[in-house]
């Protein structure tokens, strides 16, 4: 159950989306503080339910250029120890050195490299997901959800993606039964163009 990360993610957007609109080159900050972005996890129980859990803190931006998709970015960060599965006891040992190890690796991290429009619509994020002090190469398949001004003046846009990843890729070896082996996350993502 592990996750982090951190997507998490995130740029996405149907290709179409990129290629309609009227919105200019720019940066954005995810807005975290206003709630309006989301990092969540669930994990496979015994093979009779889903484990669900979040992460409760954690920072990032994006560029997004509707004309240049190739100039597209996202870098979040995610704090490991704001790890939520609503319950304290377990939320305990994914903070300890069966799975996140938090002491150690207090932060995770998601870098895209390159993200290409998909035959389908959306968009696929390639990118370097860190965890538990290792670096691997994930996709996030993402889509736009829409972009434009906000109640205060300001302009937002916002994207969603899902992922997944075995445990065992980034260390963690604890056994959770063989319906437990990979983690799936989905990220929300809602920026406020800079």
């Amino acid at each position: 159950m592990k996750v982090a990360l951190f997507s998490s993610a995130i740029l996405l957007g149907a290709a179409t989306s990129f290629l309609s609109t009227t919105s200019q080159a720019a940066d954005y900050q995810i807005d975290t503080e206003g709630a309006h972005a989301f990092i969540q996890f669930r994990v496979n129980h015994l093979g009779y339910s889903w484990l669900y859990g979040r992460f409760n803190q954690f920072e990032g931006s994006f560029h997004y250029d509707a004309n240049d998709l190739s100039s597209a970015h996202i870098a979040l960060t995610i704090d490991t120890n704001s790890i939520d599965s609503n319950h304290q006891e377990r939320d305990q040992h994914l903070r300890s050195a069966d799975f996140l190890n938090v002491e150690a690796h207090p932060q995770a991290h998601f870098r895209s490299q390159q993200i290409k429009a998909t035959e389908n619509g959306r968009l696929a994020v390639h990118g370097e997901l860190t965890l538990n002090g290792i670096t691997k190469a994930v996709v996030i398949d993402a889509e736009k959800m829409g972009e434009g001004t906000d109640p205060w003046g300001g302009y937002r846009a916002g994207f969603a993606g899902t992922t997944k990843f075995a445990l065992k890729d980034f260390g963690i070896n604890y056994d959770l039964g063989p319906a437990a082996t990979h983690v799936y996350l989905d990220l929300t993502v809602e920026g406020i163009r800079q």
